[in-house]
């Protein structure tokens, strides 16, 4: 097993590419299973969840191959409609499988997902809305087998709470479905646009996009989807954190700034210099009289988008331990997501957390210390990044199978900003 070691202290400097969206990826995969034919991905970023999504769709008879970030699966003959636990145990999104399966072959069986420790994250209602369309569901020795003896119905289908993934299996399952559909309290993240788009390029007839009521008229048949997959909005978030902690200037490059209003607000408010293009985002520093840099500290509370979102909380705390104030980081998508303040404590971080917030004094900047510290899960594992990055001395990061689930090449362009990082294997 691997570990990260960064040398801290070092303010990054440079342009990184920013690479697709690993949660915009996952969803349009597992729609090429709506229809047999041979589908077309661009932009797909190579990471431990795309490689293990398409581990899982080979298990269920689709070919693919790989040609730089260009994606071909062919869905012509699916052999299984069951993703096993060996396959799905690492993954959340796996779950995404079931719409498209019970929409094309009548059934599905899924094990339940795992993925990243940070709350319970239940598919009720996948499932509640699945049963709607006209499913049937048992779940027994963790798995959910879902079958439908004749075509989806569409129906009228309301989310207590918004869910990205729900939406996306609904979405994807009404496409085929008889009559009309209606999702009320849709997610609207960036990423669900995205998937709109490859249905809609595939034949499905989708009403509402960005909004939180989608209409979706079932079709009969939708043919093979050539699609893009969009920028990763939390990648280019997180590089824009990592630089300005380290007292850097520099730019993220094909991006798209207006899927990330909220952070770049936030960063306006704590004193750093935001511009923006239609696909680049810099960020600089206001310096002092006497030439310092100071950061303030500005509060942020988790929201379904386009509100702060929970895949950048912990970055952002990383963030404001620079800061020369306080903060309070309020969450409410996640109920176990500050597993990272215990590794943060480790490196000399003044946290303190109350329920679902925590109240960050800041250090200032450079006032973090290097220490061994302990990946829990994606976005924590970033967060440690960070704060390493910013750190004097040297971290070293244990677990960082976490980080190659959602960062594509992060050791070389972290070095091309000028860190000094590499992996090691772990005594």
């Amino acid at each position: 097993m691997e570990k990260l070691v960064i040398h801290g202290g070092r303010p990054l400097h440079g342009e990184v590419k920013i690479s697709g969206a690993k949660n915009a990826a996952l969803p349009l995969m597992a729609a090429t299973l709506l229809t047999p034919g041979k589908h077309r991905l661009r932009n797909v970023p190579n990471l431990r969840d795309t490689r293990t999504f398409i581990r899982l769709l080979e298990y269920l008879g689709v070919k693919s191959e790989r040609v730089g970030d260009t994606l071909s699966l062919d869905t012509t003959n699916l052999s299984s409609a069951e993703a096993p636990y060996d396959l799905v145990k690492t993954m959340r999104a796996s779950v995404l499988v079931l719409g498209p399966l019970v929409a094309r072959l009548g059934q599905a069986r899924v094990s339940l997902p795992g993925g990243c420790a940070i709350g319970a994250r239940p598919i009720d209602f996948h499932i509640m809305g699945l049963e709607r369309l006209g499913a049937t569901c048992h779940l027994e020795g963790g798995y959910v087998d879902l079958k439908c003896e004749r075509a989806l119905r569409g129906e009228v289908i309301y989310f207590d709470i918004p869910t990205v993934t729900g939406t996306e299996n609904l979405l994807m399952a009404a496409s085929l479905a008889e009559g009309t559909t209606v999702l009320k309290n849709a997610a609207k993240e960036p990423e669900i646009g995205n998937l709109v788009d490859m249905l809609t390029g595939m034949g499905a007839k989708i009403e509402g996009r960005g909004t939180d009521s989608l209409i979706i008229h079932g079709v009969k048949h939708l043919q093979p989807a050539d699609c893009e997959v969009i920028p990763d909005r939390i990648e280019a978030g997180t590089y824009l954190l990592a630089i300005v902690a380290t007292g850097g200037s520099g730019s993220v490059s094909h991006c798209r700034p207006d899927h990330l209003p909220s952070l770049l607000e936030k960063l306006r408010l704590a004193g750093v210099n935001v511009t923006e293009t239609r696909d680049t985002i810099t960020v600089g520093w206001n310096e002092t009289g006497e030439g310092g840099k100071q950061l303030k500290g500005v509060n942020i509370k988790t929201m379904p988008y386009p509100g702060y979102p929970t895949d950048l909380q912990a970055q952002f705390m990383a963030l404001m331990t620079q800061c020369s104030g306080s903060c309070v980081v309020n969450e409410t998508i996640f109920e176990n997501r500050f597993m990272h303040v215990a590794e943060l404590h480790r490196m000399g971080a003044n946290i303190k957390i109350d329920g679902h917030s925590a109240r960050v004094e800041g250090l200032g900047m450079g006032g973090l210390k290097g220490a061994p510290v302990m990946a829990t899960d994606l976005r924590a594992s970033s967060s440690l990044v960070i704060a390493g990055l910013s750190a004097s001395g040297r971290t070293d990061i244990s677990r960082i199978y976490h980080l190659e689930r959602g960062y594509e090449n992060l050791v070389d362009k972290l070095t091309k900003l000028g860190a000094k990082v590499w992996k090691e294997d772990e005594q």
